[in-house]
Formats: structure tokens, C-alpha cells, sequence
């Protein structure tokens, strides 16, 4: 597969997920992963098809995650650089394929991150991205035993990696989670202007 396309993704990542949370959390990430490219003028298809994918194999092989993704994209001819990119966000949790380019240390960077966003846009009265703030995620950040499964060292390796603030990191992916806020179930009840 040469050039593989968002419905590609979305197929592969539904043949292998089923549960609405997880693929909602791809949505997410797809999401932010296309804010971030667009902001760094990168392929923001490319981009938003590893974000979609990132998580694939771990509904059907949680003991295998990251590992499990390489065999089933070989398979389908996916393109080796797909295939290391979604294995990249999982260095040093389940693989030791170290995030290098721009686009694997954003993935690393964000994944978890989107897990807070979306908890703590869950406990607004909203139940909204739409006015998530990021004083409202730095504070739930510092509850650890708010979404306590949150690896916050993995997020603040990232934003170090990328050589970003870990303030502007959040904005960004609170501004990718807002474009999406439909599809990942979080446009709540604020009303737009």
C-alpha cells in the first residue's frame, strides 16, 4: 500500500477495535495530530492517519501492544514509516522503537495528554473541549488521583523532547481536540458563537 488513505485507517483501526472509548481516543488523537502538522506545515493526511492508528492493536492484544501492530500493518503492506511511527509512542512502556522524527515525539507527546483533556473537559458542567482551559487541565494535572491511569512523566517527556512548554503543549491539543469535538463526543453543551 503505497499511499494509504484516511478510510484505510479507519477500516484497519475498526476491524481491530470495537470499543466506542478506544475509538473515540483515536479520533482524538487524529485530531490532534492534524493541528500540530498543519501547524508545522507537515502531511497533515499522513499525520492524521498514525494519530487514528496509534492504538490499533490494543484492544485484541493489550499484552502486545505496539508489537502486535507491526505483523498486522506488514500484512496489509502499510509503509514501513506508518508502522514505526505508531510503534514510536509506545517507547519504553511496550517497545524500544525510540520516537525520532517531528511527527513520532508529537504522537509520544500527546497521546496520553488527550486522555487528561478529555477527562477533565468530562467534569465541566459543559461536559465540553469547547471552553476546557488550560489552567483547568494544569489543575487536574497536579490531582494525581484525578485519571490517575495519566502517565504525566510520559507527557512531560515529550514536551521536553519537542522542546516545548508544557503550557503550550496543552493549548495546542486542547486547539486539535476542539476540531473534533463532535466526532470524540465532547462538543457538550456550550453554545458556539
Amino acid at each position: 500500500m503505497k499511499n494509504p488513505t484516511r478510510e484505510d485507517a479507519y477500516n484497519l483501526l475498526t476491524e481491530f477495535t470495537k470499543s466506542d472509548s478506544l475509538i473515540k481516543h483515536g479520533l482524538s488523537v487524529e485530531g490532534v495530530m492534524r493541528y500540530f502538522a498543519k501547524k508545522n506545515n507537515e502531511d497533515i493526511e499522513k499525520w492524521g492517519i498514525i494519530g487514528l492508528l496509534h492504538d490499533m492493536d490494543y484492544e485484541m492484544y493489550p499484552e502486545e501492544h505496539c508489537v502486535k501492530v507491526r505483523e498486522i500493518m506488514e500484512e496489509r503492506e502499510w509503509p514501513e514509516e506508518y508502522i514505526r511511527a505508531v510503534q514510536s509512542h509506545g517507547y519504553g512502556l511496550c517497545v524500544d522503537v525510540k520516537p525520532e522524527s517531528l511527527l513520532e515525539k508529537t504522537l509520544y507527546a500527546i497521546d496520553e495528554l488527550t486522555g487528561l483533556i478529555t477527562a477533565t473537559a468530562l467534569v465541566r458542567p459543559s461536559r465540553s473541549v469547547l471552553d476546557n482551559k488550560v489552567k483547568s487541565v494544569k489543575k487536574k494535572w497536579k490531582a494525581k488521583q484525578f485519571s490517575a491511569g495519566v502517565d504525566r512523566t510520559i507527557i512531560e517527556k515529550g514536551a521536553e523532547e519537542l522542546g516545548v512548554e508544557l503550557t503550550d503543549l496543552i493549548t495546542d491539543t486542547i486547539m486539535g481536540m476542539r476540531d473534533v469535538a463532535d466526532a470524540i463526543g465532547l462538543k457538550g453543551s456550550v453554545v458556539e458563537e
